[in-house]
């Protein structure tokens, strides 16, 4: 039996993922949180998910994908690699992980099917995408079909962020009440600072260029 009222967001802890866990748990009578640990330098991550997860009463499962940092190099998994501060030019910024949205969202629909829930949600953004090939809309919708076909079921891969920019996700998260939780107990920088981060990785001026612009219109 298909449970039209459960969701499943895939959840890191981030400002994305945690406008998205607040978004759903608006529309759904029941959201479960499922987070990746794959070796990730900004692994606290996880410990700030659980600690969102407690705090909304939201079911978080994590799941093990750390042969992740073994495939690739990349500065997300290996202390030696600096983080890129811009974006190369003609080529994604290293800290792309091959994949990582791809097994995610793999691993979320099998997790989710096992319950009967169809609706998957993510905080991918082709907005404020920063080079990374699987946030696109295009990726997303492919995928979508590829699990419906793989597991003969009706998935429905949701994207709430995938028009807005960081000043509209700041302005999202605000409206459900979220902003002080997105603000001071997520981590969104890539090298693991909570809150505002280290100010200087490429999530971080995201982030805060999208605050100040929110925070100026906001008055």
């Amino acid at each position: 039996m298909k449970n039209k009222n459960e969701a499943v967001v895939v959840f890191s802890g981030g400002q994305d993922s945690t406008t998205c866990l607040l978004w759903a748990r608006e529309r759904y009578d029941t959201v479960y949180a499922v987070s990746f640990d794959y070796g990730q330098r900004h692994k606290l991550e996880l410990s700030c998910a659980k600690k969102i997860c407690d705090k909304l009463g939201v079911q978080q499962t994590i799941l093990d994908m750390s042969l992740l940092n073994q495939l690739a190099p990349n500065s997300l998994t290996r202390a030696d690699i600096a983080v890129d501060e811009e974006k190369p030019e003609g080529t994604p910024p290293n800290s792309v992980v091959d994949g990582r949205n791809m097994l995610f969202l793999t691993f979320a629909a099998v997790y989710a099917k096992q319950k009967g829930i169809t609706d998957i949600i993510t905080g991918v953004s082709q907005t404020d995408f920063s080079g990374y090939p699987d946030c696109r809309d295009v990726f997303i919708k492919s995928l979508n079909a590829t699990l419906n076909l793989a597991m003969e079921y009706e998935f429905d891969i949701i994207t709430p962020l995938m028009w807005l920019d960081k000043e509209e996700t700041w302005e999202l998260a605000d409206s459900l009440g979220g902003f002080d939780m997105v603000r001071y107990d997520t981590l969104t920088c890539y090298n693991g600072v909570p809150a505002d981060g280290c100010g200087h990785c490429p999530a971080c001026i995201l982030r805060e260029k999208g605050l100040e612009a929110y925070l100026k219109r906001r008055g």
